[in-house]
């Protein structure tokens, strides 16, 4: 069965949303039928000086103490900024106040939240893998089975949590990841996958990766979470809401992974590499060679990305994105009235998919 969940993201953010009225949704979420709530883990928001930008894991523990149903997880963190031990009783202890609905939404990291801060960032896949080990590790760790790691970035030594997660063995893990090695490694150590800037095309060309580690690894896919971080925009009139929303999508679609897959030339002198590990929201310079370079991008392309306008609009964008092998459904909302958004979503388009006998289909 699909699950839906909403995102408390960057589109919070931008309507300056506070503390109580994010509350309000996720308690409104969880009362009409959604399966999960995600909290993203942002330092600041620059690009939008009014937002509010609070600790991920303050807040799901907040919504975890007013809701009865959802899961909570985070979309996502790093053990970048904090420690993996650090991550990994947190995912605990929000899973033990939420009684048993914590999940961790874990990457490798990005600029924005490093870079001005000074935090070292080399090697982040490498890094990344080992912060997943001793993660899992210490999921399982006691006083009675202390654990030990010896790795290039980490190590324990006879180290030790002492808290038990209600769900077992531990909570899922969702990764976010998007090129050959991080694909690799969701296939590796994943419960889950949370990718975002997505097309259906992409997305079943990473699926394949997913699922080709974990044969590699011995392991089924039966229960994995294909999740996706969507956008969606109610409006009755799409073409005027794609007008407002279409330099943005386009942005978020930016990436070789994109270009590659819908046969779009490369754009000379842009250089990724550069751009993923030192764009910061904050430096001018950057914002516009991305936001030109991502025009390129066409609209066809790009519309297949989020789903907008009413919701006989929006369903067949879904579907296309099932059929790519989406199991779980991460809605950002934009626009005004964000509240009836969540209503809105809840009561035309989740029970076209969830009610096998509506009469729509």
């Amino acid at each position: 069965m699909v699950k839906f969940g909403i995102q408390q993201g960057l589109n919070v953010a931008r309507l300056g949303l506070n503390e109580d009225q994010i509350i309000t949704a996720c308690v409104l979420a969880d009362k009409i039928g959604y399966d999960s709530i995600w909290y993203m883990d942002h330092s600041n928001v620059p690009q939008w000086n009014k937002a509010i930008v609070n600790d991920p894991w303050v807040m799901l523990s907040a919504i975890a103490a007013v809701t009865q149903r959802v899961e909570l997880g985070t979309c996502v963190t790093d053990a970048v900024r904090r420690h993996p031990s650090n991550i990994a009783l947190a995912t605990i202890t929000l899973d033990r106040v939420s009684h048993g609905r914590g999940t961790l939404g874990i990457g490798a990291g990005e600029a924005q939240n490093l870079k001005e801060f000074k935090i070292q960032w080399d090697k982040p896949v490498g890094r990344f893998e080992e912060q997943l080990q001793v993660i899992k590790l210490l999921f399982n760790s006691s006083p009675e089975n202390r654990v030990n790691f010896n790795g290039d970035f980490y190590q324990l030594e006879e180290a030790c949590l002492q808290a038990k997660s209600v769900r077992k063995p531990a909570p899922p893990i969702y990764m976010a990841a998007g090129a050959p090695r991080t694909l690799a490694l969701c296939g590796k150590y994943g419960d889950g996958w949370i990718p975002i800037g997505y097309t259906p095309e992409l997305y079943e060309e990473h699926v394949k990766a997913i699922k080709t580690s974990m044969k590699e690894n011995g392991r089924k896919d039966d229960n994995f979470n294909y999740a996706v971080d969507i956008d969606v925009y109610f409006s009755d009139d799409a073409e005027s809401a794609w007008a407002k929303m279409k330099n943005a999508v386009k942005v978020s679609l930016f990436k070789p992974e994109v270009l590659k897959v819908h046969g779009i030339e490369d754009i000379a002198g842009f250089d990724f590499k550069k751009y993923f590990t030192e764009y910061s929201m904050s430096n001018q310079e950057w914002i516009v060679k991305m936001r030109e370079a991502a025009q390129t991008i066409p609209d066809k392309v790009a519309r297949s990305s989020i789903g907008m306008g009413t919701p006989d609009d929006i369903i067949p964008v879904f579907e296309r994105f099932m059929k790519a092998g989406v199991n779980h459904f991460i809605v950002r909302f934009w626009g005004s009235g964000y509240f009836g958004s969540i209503d809105k979503f809840a009561s035309t388009i989740m029970p076209y998919f969830k009610d096998q006998n509506n009469p729509r289909k």
